[in-house]
């Protein structure tokens, strides 16, 4: 058969039947949008946070009794320093504060910043932070979600905490955290060990956990061992696990929106199914005169298929630029409170382009393939039988 005349007969095919095609076009691309917009913030959320987690310490060590957390003694950092394959040991108060009028909660983090590798991580997370500055008087960093609340609630340069004895503390709030690490910061207050250590009314001599690093990744195991040996009353905390646990989250939310695509796409390729298997008398008959003219079972599939392919091709282009204009450009308003969660302060993440190519394409085929199935066996059907049956 003549290509050009292949491809005119099939532009008119396409304009004619164009409400058919726009309504399958429509339910696709709402369908592939959706899927798309869930995984690239489920990727762009993983990547953002495995970025942030990377310049946190590798361990964390406290003390427990009757399996809850209690407060740590000092004098563990000597022992822990004492271990062979341990680096940057440092102190820290590590709590939630809660704010009654408002039962919200904010994450307290109080660090030595007397600790030069504390003092260099600050600085690295805040850009131009001056320290002269911030340790001059009892002051705070607070994460965007912070500042926000504060200022809505007219604590607009000072917040004043109030210890276990009764009494109140005032701290200044000198500056916000990047909005770049609002996905772990966002309720975060980042202030001075000693200022932390008295709000939440801990000894000169106790801290709640201890911090340190393992240069070799191959001693990880065998330093959780010997910390067990050394304290009977420990819990270690390593930073693969806090990452695992992350991901797991993320994928655990994506994976629900993944089975009901699934639901969803088997709806819709059984309508298409059944809407092609009814088989109206105009395509009937359209396919008999094909077959009356000369054409073969192979071009009229040929069509069919090409027909689909534009449909598939179309909704699927549009269905991934939409998300991705949804995810990253607007950052997903609606849907990315799914994955941030709103049980604490609201949260506003500006996402990182993450695309994963290898997971499109799986969608993609495992869109087109039932798609083009749907369409191809009913026409199929028709094909075989007889010209003069399907004129009928």
């Amino acid at each position: 058969m003549n290509n050009n005349a292949f491809l005119h007969f099939l532009t008119l095919l396409l304009f004619k039947q164009k409400g058919k095609h726009i309504g399958a076009v429509l339910i696709s691309v709402i369908i592939i949008f959706l899927l798309s917009s869930v995984l690239f913030i489920s990727s762009s959320l993983q990547s953002m946070l495995l970025g942030t987690l990377e310049s946190q310490s590798d361990f964390t060590v406290s003390r427990v009794q009757a399996g809850k957390a209690i407060n740590t003694p000092s004098a563990w950092m000597d022992k822990v320093l004492e271990i062979n394959g341990i680096s940057q040991v440092a102190p820290r108060i590590y709590g939630r504060y809660f704010f009654a009028p408002r039962e919200e909660s904010f994450l307290l983090v109080g660090v030595d910043l007397f600790d030069e590798q504390s003092s260099k991580e600050l600085r690295s997370l805040v850009k131009g932070l001056d320290l002269k500055s911030f340790l001059s008087t009892d002051s705070m960093l607070v994460g965007e979600g912070v500042k926000t609340f504060l200022s809505e609630h007219y604590y607009k340069e000072y917040f004043s905490f109030k210890t276990p004895q009764g009494s109140f503390k005032k701290v200044k709030i000198h500056q916000a955290l990047p909005s770049g690490t609002n996905l772990i910061a966002n309720d975060m207050i980042i202030m001075p060990i000693e200022l932390a250590r008295e709000i939440f009314g801990l000894g000169e001599d106790e801290v709640t956990d201890i911090t340190f690093n393992v240069p070799n990744d191959a001693e990880w195991d065998n330093i959780i061992g010997k910390l067990h040996l050394l304290f009977y009353d420990v819990r270690v905390v390593e930073k693969r696990e806090i990452v695992k646990a992350y991901e797991n989250l993320y994928n655990y939310k994506g994976g629900l929106f993944l089975i009901l695509y699934l639901v969803a796409m088997v709806t819709f390729m059984l309508i298409l199914y059944q809407r092609y298997s009814m088989v109206y008398s105009t395509e009937r008959k359209e396919i008999g005169i094909l077959r009356a003219v000369g054409w073969s079972i192979k071009d009229i599939l040929k069509l069919k298929f090409y027909e689909t392919a534009v449909v598939v091709l179309v909704s699927f282009v549009l269905g991934v630029i939409l998300a991705y204009l949804y995810v990253f450009i607007w950052d997903a308003p609606l849907l990315s409170q799914i994955f941030l969660g709103g049980a604490n302060l609201p949260n506003h993440v500006s996402f990182v382009p993450v695309l994963e190519f290898g997971l499109l394409g799986s969608i993609f085929l495992f869109y087109a393939i039932p798609f083009l199935a749907a369409v191809l066996i009913p026409a199929w059907k028709i094909a075989v039988t007889p010209p003069k049956e399907a004129m009928l």
